[in-house]
């Protein structure tokens, strides 16, 4: 605990700059949003998928919905069902005891569907691997369109990795496939 003060006190109060001022930001909601409607003609809906995170990508992702990034106003809404979604947004390594489930939603999900693994944990199975009680990184259970890495990716970061999956064009951004 003391190593953790002492961090804090080390490095003063650390805050994210307005994401209102950030072009690249507005760049990429506003490419983002024409490729919905292009392509979709209606919202994109996304079922979120904890499959054994540390909560780290989900606290990212919950942002999206705050009014700096408005995610909502962009075409995006979140479904509590795989059955409703376009896209599976999948965070963590999966577990074990979440590898059936994954699968099941995945299944769930209707044609054509998009897998975006979220975070270094999702992408390579991050500290963890591949052990007795995780099967590693998504790709290993589910085939994934893109991986969006960054422990946590910032909102931006998922942004850009949900617009290199609805748009195709995922050779145009920083993503690892």
């Amino acid at each position: 605990m003391f190593s953790i003060l002492r961090q804090i006190l080390r490095d003063g109060v650390l805050t994210e700059t307005l994401p209102d001022a950030d072009p690249d930001l507005q760049v990429a909601t506003r490419r983002l949003s024409n490729e919905i409607a292009q392509r979709l003609g209606r919202s994109l809906f996304i079922r979120e998928i904890d499959a054994g995170s540390c909560n780290g990508c989900e606290l990212e992702i919950h942002a999206l919905g705050i009014p700096c990034y408005n995610a909502e106003a962009l075409g995006i809404k979140f479904t509590a069902s795989p059955r409703h979604a376009d896209l599976l947004l999948v965070t963590g390594p999966v577990a074990k005891n979440m590898e059936v489930a994954l699968r099941r939603a995945y299944d769930a999900t209707p044609e054509p569907k998009l897998v975006v693994a979220a975070g270094d944990c999702g992408c390579a199975g991050g500290v963890f691997g591949e052990s007795y009680a995780c099967c590693g990184r998504v790709s290993n259970v589910i085939p994934v369109d893109v991986s969006i890495p960054g422990c946590p990716p910032t909102p931006l970061r998922l942004i850009q990795g949900i617009l290199a999956a609805v748009g195709g064009d995922r050779a145009s951004l920083p993503i690892r496939r």
